[in-house]
């Protein structure tokens, strides 16, 4: 059984790939659910649902994030009667955080997860880190910001100082999570080219998973988010940068703090290799880039057991 830890599009992408080469009893895909928030009424969960999408694939590969063909009657509407319209929810997005809203006045969020996911034809296991809340704080030269102001409503212009994800000492790993940590037939751990710092660190704040990850003897592989040194998509470069770090596959291992077995790195990257990167193209173009780089990922795991 392979465990990925996913957040924001390059961690779906990977996810996807991972999906195309594994049944689903075999992968379980543990989402960072930190950058969840409540939208004009509407519990969103951005990681979950592009990973969801991806899997589903409906999601649009040009944004990168929401649903392809989308149609925004809706935020038309609360834009005209003077709603907030920073953070837009498509028609068809929208009907993903109204069930939500309805289904989790009974039920947990991976009980939700599931139930949506499952409703998408997406046979894989998509799970949230915690069914907690854990939220990410931004401080920035503009003060401390909830997640989505800092990344969608300012665009990550502030200077990046430092996060916290309030309430994780407080979080249980999800019952997924747990589950796929404690499984004697864990062949790898997949740290998917997701931001380290924003989609990955609040998997591991959670209480008991990074202890348990370095206590399982299944191999722990990353796949750097980086290629010659910038990020494919998203503000992981810049954050880096302000918080006076590399963008070097170095810097991603020192990032992960002795939790790597190996790295995954782009050829843009490969000069300094050692024997624990392997040096492929990482950028994913598409689906067939995708499992490829899963199959490549997967296969470099297996050879570090």
């Amino acid at each position: 059984m392979i465990l990925a830890l996913a957040g924001g599009v390059g961690g779906a992408k990977l996810a996807n790939g991972l999906a195309a080469i594994l049944p689903p009893e075999r992968l379980v895909i543990a989402v960072n659910t930190a950058d969840d928030f409540e939208h004009l009424g509407f519990p969103v969960s951005p990681d979950i649902d592009t990973v969801t999408y991806t899997l589903a694939g409906i999601n649009d590969p040009v944004q990168g994030w929401g649903i392809a063909g989308e149609s925004w009657a809706f935020m038309d509407a609360v834009t005209a009667l003077g709603g907030e319209s920073w953070f837009r929810l498509g028609d068809r997005d929208l009907a993903t955080h109204v069930r939500r809203r309805t289904l989790l006045r009974d039920h947990s969020l991976s009980a939700v997860t599931a139930t949506i996911a499952g409703a998408l034809g997406v046979r894989h296991a998509i799970v949230p880190m915690s069914d907690d809340p854990v939220r990410s704080l931004v401080r920035t030269d503009a003060g401390e910001l909830a997640f989505q102001d800092y990344f969608v409503r300012h665009q990550c212009r502030p200077r990046f100082e430092s996060i916290r994800f309030d309430g994780a000492d407080a979080a249980r790993p999800s019952p997924g999570l747990a589950a796929a940590l404690a499984d004697p037939a864990l062949e790898a751990i997949i740290l998917c080219p997701s931001n380290p710092i924003l989609s990955i660190a609040p998997i591991l704040a959670i209480p008991g998973v990074r202890d348990a990850i370095l206590a399982s003897p299944a191999p722990v592989v990353a796949v750097s988010p980086f290629i010659g040194g910038q990020a494919v998509k998203g503000p992981a470069a810049k954050i880096m940068a302000e918080l006076g770090l590399a963008t070097t596959p170095a810097a991603v291992i020192a990032q992960y703090d002795g939790l790597l077995d190996g790295l995954v790195i782009d050829r843009a990257d490969a000069d300094g290799a050692t024997s624990a990167m392997f040096v492929t193209d990482t950028l994913m173009r598409g689906a067939a880039d995708q499992r490829r780089l899963a199959t490549e990922t997967l296969d470099f795991a297996r050879r570090l057991r």
